[in-house]
């Protein structure tokens, strides 16, 4: 196979007797389906990618072998999961795997994908709470005298406002802490974001 990496031959090596014809099988299986197809080494484990983006991926461990394709749902469904174990569950014996001639038609739809320029969605996420205002900052900052406090900590984005509330729950002592919230205010009576001094002017 013309594009080899050796560190894929070295990482078969060393794999567990029962997983090296496993992993040679699929290797062999993806050159013969992809002959353009370029193999490397990313997280620690095998992956072979095509014209520059990656089209699947195998592992070994100690008790068990992976594989996955890179947009596994749009190539094996939708249902399709990736768990760490690949689409096909945690490998023993090469016929735990699908059929050669059904792995090539796999391998094909994701080559179609990856030369239509489909790409990976990255799932979002879940969004995060509102940050709690700790009750000592809340009342400083509904006094009259910060008033202009209150108004910029109120205009600012929920991660701005985190950033304060973060950096108070985060101080070791009392001290430590009523030093931050004296700072807080005269920062935020400025208009300034917790981190402003790294920020671009």
């Amino acid at each position: 196979m013309a594009n080899d990496d050796p560190r894929v031959d070295a990482y078969i090596a060393k794999s567990a007797e029962f997983a090296r014809p496993i992993l040679q099988h699929l290797r062999a299986t993806v050159h013969a389906a992809c002959p353009e197809v370029e193999e490397t080494i990313k997280w620690s484990m095998p992956f072979f990618d095509y014209r520059g983006a990656p089209l699947c991926a195998m592992a070994a461990f100690k008790q068990h072998c992976s594989f996955r394709f890179w947009l596994y749902k749009e190539v094996v469904g939708n249902n399709a999961e990736d768990d760490g174990m690949g689409q096909f569950g945690k490998l023993i014996s090469v016929k735990d795997l699908p059929s050669r001639k059904e792995l090539t038609a796999l391998v094909e739809k994701a080559m179609a994908l990856n030369e239509a320029g489909v790409k990976l969605a990255r799932s979002k996420g879940a969004t995060k709470p509102m940050p709690t205002l700790p009750d000592d900052l809340a009342a400083l900052l509904a006094q009259k005298k910060h008033a202009a406090a209150g108004k910029t900590y109120a205009g600012f984005s929920p991660g701005a406002q985190r950033e304060y509330v973060d950096w108070l729950a985060e101080a070791k002592t009392d001290a430590t802490r009523q030093k931050r919230i004296v700072t807080t205010l005269e920062w935020l009576a400025e208009g300034k974001q917790r981190n402003w001094k790294y920020q671009k002017c």
